[in-house]
């Protein structure tokens, strides 16, 4: 938040010289999340002075002598009458170290779609245990969608300790607990932290009731944890949004190709292949807010300008001649299905990958995921609404898809109602930690679908 003496055009340079962190809370119902997140935004300073009185007046309201931070973030009106967290709430928020986006999802069952929508962009996901509970069996189905979706860092944010009376064996048992079944499923990194989000202990400032434990406050965490939102490690990636072809006086031959760096770094001079089609080029330019540059970088929105006049249109992914990402028709992936009409084999849908949306059947459901126990309940036939399972898919026309494992944004996609454009899956590309059974063939379709 900019200060009173604070000039504004300081505070955004401020801003812009900052890293920014995506990441997602989860936690079972009645565990304190949105109070933690509400906690986390008034400690912090990051909540407006109007906000925080239209939550006084509602606590006032319901006999509460305190305010309830919990409301700061369950704006649906279902949501403050029933006390949970039903939508994913989106906060903004910053500090002089970084600048966050918060996604604040459901801890419901019947909500795990809505948290798969929340943590497929997170870099790191809190995960909420009240330490009077332990781990329940919905703390293991937050922590399987987190490695699934291959959230980098995890945050186990032991709650309610001082209805424990702060003791450390019980943070200790939780902690490993958690720890031994996060990281048998392969989440790469986790940090436990002890907290009572009502009473502010160890969210933003330190505890004086737990001098035992002497790691970062929830706020310094987040902070200071690697962000890995730059991708320009990885092979570059650039999605064909929009070719522009303003054919004026002034630029009667320009042609370029704008879209938005999904990852890597191009430089002028690069050899490129436009997929599908496998023609070849070189970068001649490239335009970035109005002025020419010589190199860009993941997430940056550019324009590029190629050496040779070829057939280029929105949906066509350029990248690097040397490192290209294989191109295939035949789709092996992990989808959250989302809708509340099911997914069956031999359904008719479109396939959104990246700006490129083509026809798909999908030809077999191998296996549903149980996310209690990691199990794998072979040929369900048919997801619904919040399922994980395996599917294969055969799409008309090629697609240059990463495996979700190398590229969380190219390797993913969307499954579409071809009908009225109702989403119907969330899908990630190549192996999830489950292998898919096999299953009978589909047989050919009749209306010109069998790809």
């Amino acid at each position: 938040m900019t200060s009173a003496t604070e000039p504004y055009a300081e505070f955004a340079e401020r801003l812009a010289t900052t890293t920014l962190l995506r990441f997602a809370t989860a936690g079972s119902v009645d565990d304190g999340k949105s109070t933690l997140v509400g906690r986390l935004l008034h400690d912090s300073k990051s909540v407006l002075t109007d906000q925080l009185e239209a939550v006084e007046r509602v606590s006032l309201s319901r006999g509460q002598d305190t305010p309830d931070l919990a409301l700061l973030t369950d704006g649906l009106r279902a949501e403050r009458e029933q006390g949970i967290t039903i939508d994913v709430a989106y906060r903004y928020f910053a500090t002089p170290r970084r600048r966050f986006i918060l996604a604040d999802t459901p801890g419901h069952v019947q909500y795990t779609r809505n948290m798969v929508t929340g943590a497929s962009t997170a870099e790191l996901a809190v995960v909420l245990v009240d330490a009077r509970n332990g781990v329940v069996e919905q703390t293991r189905r937050h922590a399987a969608v987190a490695a699934l979706l291959r959230v980098p860092h995890v945050v186990l944010a032991v709650n309610k300790m001082d209805l424990v009376a702060y003791a450390e064996p019980v943070f200790a048992a939780i902690a490993e607990e958690f720890t031994a079944y996060a990281a048998s499923l392969g989440v790469p990194e986790i940090t436990a932290i002890p907290i009572s989000a009502l009473a502010g202990d160890n969210v933003v400032e330190p505890s004086a009731h737990m001098d035992w434990y002497g790691g970062p406050t929830v706020l310094e965490h987040l902070e200071t944890v690697p962000s890995s939102h730059d991708l320009a490690h990885c092979p570059a990636r650039f999605p064909v949004q929009y070719v522009i072809r303003p054919q004026s006086a002034s630029h009667p031959d320009y042609r370029g190709y704008a879209g938005q760096i999904s990852s890597g770094v191009l430089r002028v001079g690069d050899a490129v292949t436009v997929l599908p089609s496998g023609r070849t080029s070189t970068i001649e330019g490239i335009d970035a807010l109005g002025e020419s540059v010589d190199i860009a970088w993941a997430p940056q929105s550019v324009t590029l300008r190629l050496a040779d006049d070829i057939d280029v249109s929105r949906g066509d992914l350029i990248a690097p001649s040397a490192q290209l990402p294989a191109s295939t028709q035949d789709v092996e992936a992990t989808v959250c299905h989302v809708a509340d009409r099911p997914l069956t084999v031999g359904q008719r849908v479109l396939l959104k990958h990246t700006t490129r949306t083509v026809k798909a059947i999908v030809k077999d459901i191998p296996s549903r995921l149980t996310l209690d126990d990691l199990s794998q309940h072979p040929a369900p036939g048919q997801l619904v609404a919040n399922d994980i399972g395996r599917v294969r898919i055969r799409t008309a026309e090629p697609l240059a898809l990463d495996p979700y494992a190398e590229s969380r944004r190219t390797g993913s996609f969307l499954l579409i109602d071809p009908a009225d454009g109702t989403t119907l899956s969330a899908g990630m590309a190549g192996d999830a930690f489950a292998e898919g059974a096999g299953a009978p063939a589909v047989p050919a379709d009749e209306e010109g679908w069998d790809f």
